[in-house]
């Protein structure tokens, strides 16, 4: 598997595909927010319980119109993510202003019949289907109904659907899992992808996978 580089000094600002904000040395091939700001730009430490500012929880890419930011500064807190399947997961949705085109492309895929979505009633949506008080909201599903990028968690492991099978996910990558691992024949699985971006990717929202998933 092709690793990332690594931040020998990690703050607490990588996203798992369950949501979870930890701290890690591997870095993501995607950034965003919750909103604003979550974390003591003293410190740099998150708040002991809050997780996010607002409804607004975005992906990103790392690098727009030469734009610099302190991580961890006044103003939001940034988040990694290994790739957008992984942001998607955790309930993030594209950014209208760094990645118009994938914005306005899952905007479209949202409800399936050629209109556009709007921003604010997606983020309203998808709150109520990530969030279950302060814990992930998963959802049970045929594992053989999901669509290629959801992802799914069983006996406290995180597996991703890919055209290629069923991968192992972790924040270095994808690996295949062990024949024991996951059990996809007629398997019931907690989904941690909100129910609405399943959505979106039965209608044809293609996500960006980390290179580890072999998906180009």
């Amino acid at each position: 598997m092709k690793k990332h580089p690594v931040n020998k000094n990690p703050r607490q600002n990588r996203v798992g595909a369950d949501g979870e904000i930890v701290a890690t040395p591997q870095r993501g091939l995607f950034y965003g927010n919750r909103g604003g700001q979550i974390h003591d730009p003293g410190t740099q430490m998150l708040h002991p319980t809050r997780r996010w500012a607002s409804r607004q929880w975005i992906c990103c890419v790392l690098q727009f119109k030469d734009r610099r930011r302190p991580i961890m500064g006044p103003g939001y807190t940034e988040l990694f993510f290994l790739d957008e399947v992984t942001a998607l997961a955790a309930g993030h949705r594209p950014c209208f202003e760094c990645r118009r085109a994938d914005a306005l492309a899952f905007a479209h895929a949202w409800n399936g019949d050629g209109t556009r979505a709007r921003a604010p009633d997606m983020d309203k949506i998808l709150h109520s289907q990530r969030i279950d008080g302060n814990e992930k909201r998963t959802t049970k599903q045929a594992w053989g109904a999901l669509p290629i990028g959801a992802m799914v968690r069983q006996n406290g492991i995180i597996f991703a659907k890919t055209s290629n099978g069923p991968l192992h996910w972790s924040f270095d990558g994808y690996v295949p899992p062990s024949d024991q691992t996951l059990n996809t024949n007629g398997a019931t699985v907690d989904c941690l992808t909100p129910k609405a971006i399943l959505t979106t990717l039965e209608n044809g929202y293609t996500p960006h996978w980390h290179p580890s998933a072999n998906m180009d």
